[in-house]
């Protein structure tokens, strides 16, 4: 079975968010299962480009609307990844640095998609299912069935996963000639509130569609951004499959990023010896509690009450607690993280550091999650798997993976609403529970000890994978 994952992101060639790291690990976990996953990336020129090796494979020459374009297909030769892993590059379109926010973003991946399909039908290449992540290859389920050109292709399955539905890809009937020859009879599948939602075009016209955790399935219905009412019209076609974590890229005994390596079996020394060497190096206190956030500085994310949230509770717990941030985002949001009093209880790093981030997880004590919206969520396995304790809002993919300590079994930490006084509350509860020394290096051991590897959640793509097929 050839399954063709189509996405804007994948870790480690180009990576913004949990987008990148699910496309990088889930093709390799399909593969280990015989499954011919390929990942088909626009090019960007980044590290990854410049430092390995790629083949030309393919060169062609389509259009946006009388616009001609020229592409080609290159392919990186030593399957580093574990998977087939195809960009396409279009000169003076895509060929840039950064994977978004482009003045004409529409046409790059409106352009992305169409040599996808071109490459395909041009080569006569064998495609068993179309796997499109997220409204960047959104149109692909509508092409392949109502465009001409791409008539071949028709009866191939298409899933669609979403990663995130608060973006849609919009775009304006007046870049309707953008796209190839279709049955003009359908185009009402395209709109959704008077403009062309590439997201929403997806949802009506995929075989079957995911989401990354069973509990944002259900929310879809009733906060996904102007389309509830669409998502509770085609539920029967949704499935909620969690994310996964991969175990060769998140591991505190092999990870060489970190300042120390560590087991389960050796977490106390571990953790401690990395905060030692993360609070050196940020100023800040390693004989208090340490919580983080890490991650996008938006609404979405909570990020907005974070600096209330943070400056109240260095004012009423002061020497109890220390907090550090790593993240960019929202300008406002930046600043008001940057305006807050630097002391030896706090620090800000702007912008987004890899190799930081897999350091900040060993060594914090406790991981802030404010979420809105959380379709699934990573940041809050990836502290579990490095001892990290969560403390997460009751929402989506979180609630799907955390377990209160109140409650049997339990690991982390929740609250029920995105507002500063149930996050400080909740932050109150997490500094005396790191007081209770047995109790903390009882849930460290109990989170490391947690299974959320890709290989059941491969399973049961799989699963679905193999329902369409037969289907036919």
């Amino acid at each position: 079975m050839t399954v063709f994952n189509l996405s804007a992101e994948c870790y480690p060639v180009a990576k913004v968010g949990g987008l990148g790291d699910v496309v990088g690990a889930l093709p390799k976990y399909l593969v280990s299962e015989g499954i011919d996953a390929k990942v088909i990336l626009p090019f960007y020129d980044k590290i990854f480009t410049q430092t390995h090796t790629f083949e030309s494979v393919f060169k062609g020459q389509s259009n946006l609307g009388d616009q001609s374009f020229a592409f080609e297909v290159l392919k990186e030769s030593t399957n580093v990844l574990s998977f087939e892993l195809y960009l396409i590059k279009i000169p003076g379109l895509i060929d840039r640095t950064e994977v978004y926010c482009y003045p004409d973003e529409i046409k790059q991946f409106i352009a992305y998609q169409i040599s996808v399909l071109e490459w395909v039908i041009t080569q006569n290449i064998k495609v068993d299912i179309f796997h499109c992540h997220d409204h960047h290859s959104g149109l692909v389920p509508f092409l392949i069935q109502y465009a001409t050109r791409f008539d071949s292709l028709r009866d191939i399955p298409t899933v669609l996963t979403i990663h995130n539905a608060q973006y849609q890809g919009w775009l304006g009937w007046d870049k309707f000639n953008y796209l190839p020859n279709i049955d003009v009879s359908k185009t009402g599948l395209l709109d959704w509130a008077g403009c062309i939602n590439s997201l929403a075009t997806a949802v009506k016209c995929c075989t079957r569609y995911t989401t990354v955790s069973p509990g944002y399935l259900q929310e879809l219905k009733t906060n996904s951004n102007g389309l509830e009412h669409l998502f509770y019209m085609e539920q029967q076609k949704g499935l909620g499959i969690i994310n996964g974590i991969d175990p060769d890229v998140w591991n505190p005994n092999t990870d060489t990023m970190l300042a120390h390596n560590y087991s389960i079996t050796t977490v106390k020394k571990g953790k401690e010896n990395n905060k030692k060497a993360l609070c050196t190096q940020f100023g800040l206190d390693d004989s208090k509690p340490l919580i983080t956030f890490i991650g996008r500085l938006v609404l979405e994310k909570g990020a907005d009450i974070l600096p209330y949230i943070i400056s109240t509770c260095l004012e009423h717990y002061k020497s109890e607690v220390s907090f550090l941030v790593l993240g960019s985002g929202e300008k406002y949001i930046e600043e008001a993280l940057s305006n807050i009093s630097i002391s030896h209880h706090y620090n800000f790093f702007i912008g987004y550091d890899e190799q930081l981030s897999h350091r900040i997880y060993a060594a914090a004590d406790f991981i802030l999650m404010p979420s809105r919206v959380e379709p699934c969520g990573l940041n809050q396995l990836y502290a579990l798997k490095y001892g990290t304790i969560p403390i997460v809002r009751s929402t989506g993919g979180l609630k799907d993976t955390v377990i209160d300590v109140e409650e049997n079994n339990g690991y982390g930490i929740l609250f029920e609403n995105t507002t500063p006084e149930d996050a400080i509350q909740a932050i109150a509860k997490a500094i005396t529970l790191y007081k209770n020394t047995k109790k903390i290096a009882a849930l460290r051991k109990i989170a490391m000890g947690l299974n959320f590897s890709w290989n059941q959640s491969a399973k049961q793509y799989i699963q679905l994978y193999n329902s369409l097929i037969t289907k036919l």
